[in-house]
């Protein structure tokens, strides 16, 4: 399906969640409660936007203002301060329209009943959001071949492993073709090779049903697989918004230049902007300053100088440099 850009289903201007917190003192092993209170800014005055079918990761440290934030934009939470509109209308205000026209899991809860096979919980929720007979045997279908549901989907829930529940939770957000997807941790705990199947379904949702996603989550590979775009939030503020595809050029210094030669290079000359690092007789690691050096030109130095077998290069991990931000150390 072609996406409709431009279209904006997601704004927050100047949101806020604050929380007060009753101060009490210990005296003497009994905690004495007093009248006076002391706030807590979940989040703080933040404002962004997002247009249908954006791939959007909200990442952070613990406490961060992540959940939070989703929370407010599910209807869950009532902001505050300021405001946040999901498809044009208040989430808290509308949460029974809302409702019907987003998805929402959360990685460490559950939306599926408990005691029951996987297939009386999706009847219930085909009643819930009066979900027409074809639309719902579509749908069905789809998640038969692309999470394989039919293997445990008369199997109690309970009586599911972590990946399996997981497939279960993402294709229940599904079921009533919803035009926005919340996710949160969605892949948390999960083994590679199922991580790699949730993935997958996910991009082709977005990619087929233009629908829109907005990620939280501490694994950055789903945020490189995933995401079109990263909003980081730290201490309740926005401190990062831009496209992922932005975030290495922007915060990527250097990058390792690992080549191969064909036999002992002898004496290896190293322009400025560049640090040697042996990783045995015949290979080298060059990391090389790109704001002084061009990758290319530098390719290009030792292509004519030596005999070469073979060259990679090597950027640094979107974890890496976020983990950086997080700790204060790469300036925004």
């Amino acid at each position: 399906m072609e996406k409709s850009m431009g279209e904006r289903v997601i704004q927050a201007e100047n949101l806020s969640r604050v929380y007060r917190v009753r101060v009490g003192q210990e005296i003497f092993f009994r905690r004495i409660i007093s009248n006076q209170f002391r706030e807590i800014r979940a989040v703080d005055r933040i404002s962004f936007e997002v247009e249908r079918g954006e791939t959007v990761g909200f990442i952070g440290p613990n406490g961060a203002g992540k959940s939070t934030t989703i929370k407010m934009m599910t209807g869950i939470l009532v902001p505050t301060d300021g405001s946040v509109k999901v498809l044009g209308k208040e989430p808290y205000r509308y949460r029974k329209d809302n409702a019907m026209k987003i998805g929402v899991v959360f990685g460490q809860r559950t939306q599926l009943w408990w005691d029951l096979p996987l297939s009386d919980t999706f009847r219930l929720l085909k009643s819930m959001y009066r979900i027409p007979d074809l639309v719902y045997k579509r749908n069905m279908e789809l998640f038969m071949e692309e999470l394989d549901l039919r293997a445990f989907f008369q199997q109690p829930v309970r009586q599911l492993s972590l990946g399996q529940r997981m497939r279960g939770e993402i294709a229940a957000a599904m079921l009533h073709d919803p035009e926005i997807l919340f996710l949160d941790e969605p892949t948390i705990g999960l083994d590679v090779l199922v991580k790699q199947q949730l993935r997958g379904f996910i991009r082709s949702m977005n990619r087929e049903k233009n629908v829109t996603m907005i990620l939280t989550t501490h694994d950055m590979k789903d945020v490189e697989d995933l995401c079109q775009r990263i909003v980081l939030i730290n201490g309740g503020k926005i401190v990062l918004d831009m496209p992922v595809s932005e975030v290495r050029d922007r915060f990527c210094q250097s990058h390792d230049v690992v080549i191969t030669f064909a036999r002992e290079p002898g004496m290896l000359a190293c322009p400025d902007g560049c640090e040697i690092i042996p990783r045995g007789k015949l290979e080298y690691v060059f990391r090389v300053d790109h704001h002084k050096i061009r990758i290319s030109d530098f390719i290009a130095r030792y292509l004519a100088e030596y005999e070469v077998q073979d060259i990679s290069i090597q950027g640094m991990e979107i974890e890496e440099i976020v983990r950086r931000l997080y700790q204060g150390r790469a300036a925004v």
